[in-house]
C-alpha cells in the first residue's frame, strides 16, 4: 500500500473515532466545564488530523486554513482542559477566548499571508515553538496538581490522557520543525498518523470506560457504595474514625492548615499512615475530591469566625487572609466566594447588625 494511501486511512479513522468520542463527551459531560473542554479538544484535534502535513508546506487554500487555525488553536483548549481535569472548581474566563483567539487568528495570517510571502519555514517554526509553550504549560498544570486529587482512579487516568497527549503534540511539533524534504517527510507524515490513531484509540477506550465520578465532578460516593457493603464498612468503621479523630485534632488544634506549603504527605506522615490511605479517608469518608479544597474550607471556617468577631472589626481582611493560612489576598477572595457565595467585606458587613 502506498504512504499516501495509508496516511489517509489512518487520518481518516482517526477523525471518525473522534467525532464519535466528541458526541459521545457532549451527551455525558455536557453539563461541567471540562467535559464541554474535551467536546472542543476531540474536534480540534480532528481538524488537526485533517490539515496536520510535515515537511516541505503546500500552498493553503482559503477552506483550508481556518481549519489550521483551529487546529493550531487546539493547543490552547489543551491546556485549559488539564486545568479543568485537575481543578473541579474551574471557571473559564474571558480571556481564555482572547488566547485561544489569538492563537487562531496567528496561525490564519501565517496560512494566508507570511508562509506565502516566502517565510513558510520561519512561520513553521513560529506555530510549532508556540503549540510547545502551551504544551509545557499543560504538562506544567499536570505535574503541579496531581498531588491534590484525591480520587485515586481518576489521578491515575487523568495522567494518562495528558501524558499521551503531551507526548504526541510534543513529538509532533519537533517533526513539523525538524523535518523537510518531500521523501523524509512521506515516512514521517505515516509515523505521525500511526501515533495520533494510536493514541486516540487509547484515549477513547479509556474515556469510554469510566463513570463520571471518575474523570469529571461528581456527587461524592457514599461509604457504603465504597467500601463493598455493611460487613466491609463495620470492620473499617472504627479504624477510620480513630484516623478522623486524629486528622480532625491536626485540623483544630494544631491548625495544621496554617502551616506554609502543607502537603498531603507530610499530613500523612504525621498521622503515621501511608499517603494513599490519608488521601482515601478524606476523600471516602469526608467526601472532599481535591486537598487544597479540604485545605482551604477549614482556612475559611477560620477566617468567617474572625470576620463575625466584634473584638476583630479593624482587623484587616488581608491579615485575617494570612492568619489563616492564605498566601496571598487574590486565592483567598476567590476561596471566600466560591464558598460562602459572598465576598469577605460583604460577610463581615452581613454579620455586623448580629453582633
Amino acid at each position: 500500500m502506498p504512504l499516501a494511501v495509508l496516511d489517509i486511512a489512518l487520518r481518516s479513522g482517526t477523525v471518525a473515532l473522534l467525532l464519535v468520542l466528541a458526541a459521545s463527551l457532549f451527551r455525558d459531560f455536557r453539563t461541567v466545564v471540562a467535559g464541554r473542554l474535551a467536546v472542543a479538544l476531540a474536534l480540534g484535534s480532528a481538524a488537526h488530523a485533517v490539515t496536520s502535513a510535515i515537511g516541505s508546506p503546500a500552498p493553503v487554500s482559503i477552506w483550508h486554513a481556518p481549519l489550521i487555525a483551529l487546529s493550531t488553536g487546539n493547543v490552547v483548549v489543551f491546556w485549559l482542559f488539564t486545568r479543568a481535569l485537575f481543578d473541579d472548581a474551574f471557571t473559564l474566563r474571558w480571556w481564555h477566548a482572547v488566547v485561544w483567539a489569538a492563537v487562531a487568528a496567528f496561525s490564519f495570517v501565517n496560512c494566508m499571508w507570511i508562509a506565502p510571502a516566502g517565510y513558510a519555514r520561519a512561520s513553521i517554526i513560529a506555530i510549532n515553538l508556540l503549540a510547545l509553550s502551551f504544551i509545557g504549560l499543560a504538562v506544567w498544570q499536570t505535574i503541579a496538581s496531581w498531588s491534590q486529587d484525591l480520587v485515586e482512579r481518576r489521578r491515575r487516568l487523568r495522567l494518562f490522557i495528558v501524558g499521551a497527549a503531551a507526548l504526541y503534540g510534543g513529538i509532533n511539533a519537533m517533526l513539523q520543525i525538524f523535518i523537510r524534504g518531500s521523501d523524509t517527510a512521506d515516512i514521517a507524515n505515516v509515523v505521525n498518523s500511526v501515533m495520533l490513531a494510536g493514541i486516540v484509540a487509547a484515549i477513547s477506550y479509556a474515556m469510554t470506560n469510566v463513570t463520571a465520578s471518575d474523570l469529571f465532578v461528581a456527587p461524592a460516593v457514599s461509604v457504603a457504595e465504597v467500601s463493598g457493603g455493611p460487613v466491609a464498612v463495620e470492620e473499617s468503621n472504627a479504624a477510620d474514625r480513630k484516623l478522623l479523630d486524629a486528622l480532625m485534632r491536626l485540623m483544630a488544634d494544631e491548625r495544621i492548615y496554617r502551616h506554609d506549603n502543607v502537603t498531603i504527605g507530610a499530613l500523612a506522615t504525621k498521622l503515621g499512615i501511608p499517603e494513599y490511605r490519608l488521601r482515601r479517608l478524606i476523600n471516602q469518608r469526608l467526601g472532599y475530591r481535591n486537598f487544597n479544597v479540604f485545605l482551604n474550607n477549614h482556612r475559611i471556617e477560620e477566617a468567617k469566625a474572625a470576620l463575625a468577631d466584634p473584638t476583630q472589626a479593624e482587623v484587616p481582611v488581608i491579615t485575617i487572609a494570612m492568619d489563616a493560612g492564605f498566601q496571598s489576598l487574590g486565592p483567598f477572595n476567590r476561596a471566600f466566594k466560591a464558598i460562602t457565595g459572598v465576598t469577605p467585606t460583604e460577610y463581615r458587613r452581613l454579620k455586623a447588625p448580629a453582633i
